[in-house]
């Protein structure tokens, strides 16, 4: 059977302006779930509309902060590591990729990109924003497990999932606030109701988390069901 394509877009290496950068989990976990992957660098968002008719799926990858002008706001104190050409860039292909239809699977960065795309905004900063936060970016390893969410019962989501409530990683300082258009929250951390998943019920896939699934490829098969649920609707899979 032919592999859909997957698009996977690629953040800045923070320490070198001047290149690119993505951890090799999420290319992994496509190849994993049976998609075959390719890098969707940061370019013209004009270029949006003909980058995603060449592919089948498309994975919004973790990184920078999302500039908070882009949903209206001045930048909280916290928000030093902002890439605006990529911000932009990735916003077009949110919105394309929407109105498409195209199976969509967007992780931690890549779900905040996809609720400020559609005219959301996000906390910009969980520790002083949000009373009696839990630790959403402790020091832990990729695969360590830090917190439970809880899945909104009749979600894509929980149906991929197949549980009520899961355990999984963290790693942010930011979360989605005001949901954007078309869109519901899914997952909440259970510590402090902190909106980890969020989804659009319209379309065939789109799905976001605020963790990363991906660090999970080879040590806990249970994730991989949200890149096997995004690959199989880029395959054509039913809703």
């Amino acid at each position: 059977m032919k592999r859909p394509l997957i698009g996977v877009t690629i953040g800045t290496d923070s320490g070198r302006a001047t290149h690119f950068a993505l951890r090799h989990d999420y290319v992994r976990a496509v190849e994993a779930a049976g998609g075959l992957p390719v890098v969707l660098a940061p370019g013209r968002p004009e270029d949006a509309e003909e980058l995603l008719g060449r592919v089948e799926g498309l994975l919004l990858s973790g990184g920078e902060d999302v500039d908070p002008t882009l949903y209206g706001e001045t930048a909280h104190e916290t928000v030093t590591d902002v890439a605006h050409d990529r911000d932009v860039f990735e916003l077009a292909l949110c919105r394309e990729a929407l109105r498409r239809d195209l199976p969509t699977l967007a992780i931690c960065r890549g779900q905040q990109a996809l609720n400020v795309a559609t005219g959301g905004t996000l906390v910009q900063d969980i520790p002083s924003s949000v009373a009696g936060a839990a630790d959403h970016d402790p020091e832990r390893e990729r695969w360590e497990l830090t917190h439970e969410v809880r899945l909104l019962p009749g979600s894509r989501l929980r149906q991929v999932l197949g549980e009520d409530r899961v355990a999984v990683n963290s790693f942010h300082h930011q979360a989605v606030k005001d949901l954007g258009q078309g869109l519901v929250a899914s997952a909440w951390s259970v510590d402090d109701g902190v909106i980890e998943g969020i989804e659009a019920p319209a379309c065939r896939f789109v799905v976001g988390v605020q963790w990363h699934p991906e660090s999970f490829w080879d040590r806990r098969p249970g994730f991989q069901n949200v890149f096997e649920g995004l690959v199989s609707a880029a395959r054509g899979g039913g809703r």
